[in-house]
């Protein structure tokens, strides 16, 4: 029995030598072959009484065809979408009283792994005591986070869009500056322990080997700061608006009527936004989580890069520049309209003394006469 295997395999040997290999791609012609070869051969094979070394099943699995893994690889979207940890930051006042918020929810707060004091980590989970299991410490992806930032920022994962109001109620508790309309944006963050590098990116979302409190400090840290850099630039593009239609009414009419008043306000309102931005915001201030280990300050700059931090305040820059430009002309047309107004008070005062002197001169004159 053993020669009919081996006749079978050598017929199977001259066979695909007989082929030109460079007519087929590897990944294309292994299944179909060895399916052929499987009709042709029947009769050897069924003459042993052992299985043939030949398996038809092993070689589609080996013939590493992306098509094959394409077949069994249904519900891609499902699979990408399971295991992410959504992720929603929203901007919904100017100021946030971090210590007041701490002092009423204690025992959610996450201890500090740094010495920043522009937010507070709180975390939140199932059990009815408030303080979590054992599984829970040691997965951080069953429990919720909240990282308030002190210039109004609030970043929430794993909670539920029917949850977020009563999360956003404790924030808005110690918030100042409540603003009407509220700035929101979504991501996701998911967990793969397999991962062979520390993070990888991905449409929409992060995947991370390892999620860790100090992880969800940065991605909140990164997040935070992108959408209150959109209100900032919201508020940037009302001025280069206003500074716009300013210049229009002088192109039509020739004049300018704004009050001294009205322009120091809007070079006051500049001036904060810029300061907000790069002192209360922070920036540029990069994170000390991510200036100890190596692995976070990669998630910091992936999510950096990914949310065009530094272009976008490139931008805001640059408006800035805009509405700085048109406030020192308009400052100098101000300041010559008054020097305009002091020259024509001081031909006035002239001409009164001339005239009081003129009338000295008659008036002696006609004294000395009588």
């Amino acid at each position: 029995m053993g020669r009919w295997r081996a006749v079978a395999a050598l017929l199977i040997r001259n066979q695909y030598s007989s082929k030109p290999s460079s007519s087929f791609s590897p990944c294309l012609w292994k299944r179909p072959e060895i399916g052929s070869q499987a009709s042709r051969l029947l009769n050897f094979r069924c003459l042993s009484a052992f299985p043939s070394p030949i398996s038809i099943y092993n070689n589609d699995s080996d013939s590493g065809s992306g098509d094959v893994y394409q077949s069994y690889d249904f519900g891609t979207k499902e699979e990408e979408d399971k295991g992410k940890i959504p992720i929603k930051a929203y901007f919904l006042s100017t100021s946030i009283d971090l210590k007041g918020m701490q002092a009423d929810n204690l025992c959610h707060v996450v201890p500090p792994t740094s010495r920043s004091t522009n937010s507070i980590a709180l975390r939140f989970s199932d059990s009815s005591s408030g303080i979590p299991t054992m599984d829970e410490r040691e997965s951080v992806s069953s429990c919720r986070f909240m990282v308030v930032f002190q210039y109004g920022s609030a970043v929430l994962f794993n909670v539920d869009d029917n949850d977020v109001e009563s999360y956003l109620d404790i924030v808005r508790r110690h918030a100042s500056g409540l603003l009407t309309e509220m700035r929101k944006d979504d991501y996701a963050v998911k967990e793969k322990p397999l991962l062979t590098e520390e993070m990888r990116g991905g449409p929409d979302y992060i995947v991370l080997k390892t999620l860790d409190t100090n992880s969800i400090r940065i991605i909140g840290s990164v997040l935070g700061q992108s959408i209150a850099l959109d209100y900032f630039v919201s508020q940037v593009d009302k001025l280069v608006e206003e500074f716009a239609g300013i210049n229009r009414a002088m192109e039509k009419t020739g004049t300018f009527t704004m009050h001294r008043k009205k322009l120091f306000q809007l070079v006051g309102k500049a001036n904060s936004n810029l300061a907000d931005v790069i002192l209360r915001v922070g920036l540029f201030d990069r994170s000390e989580i991510a200036w100890r280990e190596a692995r976070y300050a990669l998630i910091y700059e992936y999510l950096r890069e990914e949310y065009e931090v530094t272009q976008r305040f490139g931008n805001l820059d640059f408006k800035l520049k805009f509405v700085e430009h048109n406030i020192h002309f308009l400052q100098e047309v101000m300041q010559n309209r008054r020097s305009d107004l002091l020259e024509w008070c001081i031909i006035f005062l002239l001409t009164i003394e001339n005239v009081l002197s003129i009338y000295e001169i008659v008036r002696e004159s006609t004294g000395g006469s009588v």
